[in-house]
């Protein structure tokens, strides 16, 4: 039996690939194990590869008020509520290693509602949820309940433009049918190493 295709899209070689996407491929492999899918898979088109993570890394990595782990609950919950199973997947392990927490990532995923987290990070995902899914329907009301939880206007430019990044990298998964790495499923469950 042959390994499912990781995408629609052909994926280049690593060695073809120009040296800075190289270079960075082999920095996460370095850290994590593996190469994600998403690098291989959008090294397809290496400009809007560059593009993409340039902004990933603008949002993601920036100093904030959100902590990594609410980062990551920001796109499980959005990518849960836009039926994308690799970013749920994918965004899920990490969100259980940075929260050092093996049931939170499905918690979130299924009903962020009913997720054992604080009320702030509720109204957090719910902020998020709505931007994911009704972003026309933005009031006043939902910027004070955030302000109510602590969260300064910079914080909420965090969650509504991570949300953005994710619901086009959620398509994006869509488009190309890209496929989770299988060591994503165990990350944050089973000490590294087993």
């Amino acid at each position: 039996m042959t390994a499912p295709s990781i995408s629609r899209y052909p994926v280049p070689k690593l060695e073809d690939l120009p040296e800075d996407i190289s270079a960075r491929m082999l920095e996460v492999q370095e850290k994590a194990g593996f190469i994600p899918n998403v690098f291989l898979t959008l090294a397809h088109r290496p400009d809007e590869f560059r593009a993409f993570f340039a902004y990933h890394d603008a949002l993601m990595l920036r100093e904030s008020g959100l902590n990594k782990a609410e980062r990551e609950m920001i796109v499980v919950a959005t990518s849960g509520a836009n039926d994308c199973p690799y970013c749920v997947i994918a965004h899920g392990a990490v969100l259980r290693v940075y929260a050092k927490n093996p049931f939170i990532a499905d918690q979130v995923a299924v009903n962020y509602r009913k997720a054992d987290i604080s009320q702030r990070q509720k109204a957090m995902l719910e902020f998020a949820v709505k931007i994911a899914t009704r972003s026309s329907e933005l009031e006043d009301a939902d910027y004070e309940k955030l302000r109510a939880h602590g969260f300064s206007d910079e914080d909420i430019w965090d969650i509504g433009a991570i949300t953005a990044l994710f619901a086009l990298s959620n398509r994006m998964a869509d488009l190309t049918a890209m496929r989770p790495n299988d060591e994503f499923y165990l990350m944050g469950r089973v000490p590294k190493g087993r």
